[in-house]
């Protein structure tokens, strides 16, 4: 296939690798392909070539020249270029020294019991409202809003707003309301910097303001960083993941009879979910040469974990929902320097909520067909508008 192809691929089956990306793995593992906003990038997907250059140097998420590089998209947060090119890497590595430690998987260990407590209350209220219900809004949405509030010590009735922010901030088509909502987002933050600085509690936001050099703008610059990744990307795993089980009646009831796999069949769900294409946006700080190609400084890499997870050279059949492949090598989180601070309570959420749902729902099944079911292609993250069930 030697003509550039245009991003985002039509996937015509929902929760299946759009056909085009199949097509262009069995090629080999780099691709010339075109934005949705018209650009020339690079797109890799086999999995040995994406693990090693998410942890390469020489790609990084600033450009020498912001206003000439090439976009994604539109959003203000991932369409372009970020940060500094000059001081990206120590920037980088002070923004995972600030973080780190809050997110730590000891630290994590110990929130296991609150998830717990707030995904039981929220199944509880499902059980009292009854069949048909829509699982999106009663449960994939709101626990992970929940989680990341208690965690950074963030009003949980704010939630309306700020999830009306992010969402603004991650459309891919809209760059002046992306504009807008990342602004309000972070007028937010600052509001909330304000207030932990005159009345600290036991948060990760008073903490960050309590770090000596830190401002009021990187507290809330980081701030609603989190409040953002943490909750916008574990919506979609739940919903996504839930689909995955409820269509596959034989993994619902193994998870059911014995809640101890819930681990393998969280890792299984991180791994086969895939969309259109796409992948993480990377800029070649040097000339460099991939699997033979040879890449530019100053292009756009895209560095698609999703076709990664995808390998038929690492996953056998990896369409195949299989629980028991043992997937702790997908690289949905990343993978070396940047690897995602989030993954430990991530994986927390999901276990949690998959392992109380098949017990407390166990004749759980779609409303509708997986075809029926929509989702938003207007943001980053790309999740379902809604999760019809009945039980």
């Amino acid at each position: 296939m030697t003509s550039v192809v245009q991003l985002p691929f039509d996937q015509p089956v929902p929760l299946r690798v759009a056909p085009l990306l199949r097509q262009l793995q069995a090629t080999g593992p780099v691709h010339r392909v075109r934005t949705a906003v018209g650009d020339d990038a690079w797109l890799v997907t086999g999995y040995d070539q994406v693990r090693g250059l998410l942890d390469d140097d020489r790609l990084g998420r600033s450009h020498p020249d912001p206003g000439k590089a090439a976009r994604t998209g539109e959003s203000a947060l991932f369409g372009g270029p970020l940060g500094e090119f000059a001081t990206e890497h120590a920037d980088h590595s002070r923004m995972r020294a600030l973080l780190q430690p809050h997110f730590s998987p000891k630290r994590m260990r110990a929130l296991g019991p609150r998830v717990e407590e707030l995904t039981g209350a929220l199944l509880d209220d499902l059980a009292e409202h009854g069949p048909p219900a829509d699982l999106h809004e009663a449960l994939a949405l709101p626990l992970p809003i929940m989680v990341i509030c208690e965690l950074l010590g963030v009003p949980y009735e704010d939630r309306a707003q700020f999830r009306g922010w992010t969402q603004a901030a991650a459309d891919v088509r809209d760059h002046a309301r992306s504009m807008q909502g990342l602004g309000e987002l972070f007028g937010y933050g600052k509001q909330l910097v304000t207030g932990k600085r005159r009345d600290p509690g036991d948060d990760v936001m008073s903490r960050l303001c309590a770090v000596e050099g830190v401002s009021d703008d990187e507290a809330a610059g980081l701030g609603m960083a989190l409040l953002f990744a943490g909750h916008e990307t574990t919506v979609v795993a739940i919903g996504l993941g839930a689909v995955r089980l409820l269509t596959d009646p034989a993994r619902w009831r193994e998870l059911r009879s014995d809640p101890s796999r819930v681990g393998a069949v969280v890792e299984e769900m991180l791994r086969i979910q895939a969309r259109g294409g796409g992948g993480i946006p990377r800029y070649a700080r040097t000339d460099l040469e991939i699997d033979g190609v040879t890449v530019r400084a100053g292009e756009l890499v895209l560095l698609d974990n999703g076709a990664a997870n995808h390998d038929e050279a690492v996953f056998v059949e990896p369409e195949r929902f299989d629980p028991t492949r043992g997937a702790g090598r997908h690289l949905t989180f990343g993978h070396g320097a940047r690897y995602c601070i989030g993954a430990p309570l991530a994986r927390i959420e999901l276990q949690v909520v998959f392992s109380q749902l098949v017990t407390r729902f166990p004749e759980m099944h779609l409303a509708v067909g997986v075809e029926e079911l929509r989702f938003d292609s207007a943001v980053l993250t790309g999740g379902l508008l809604e999760l019809p069930v009945i039980w």
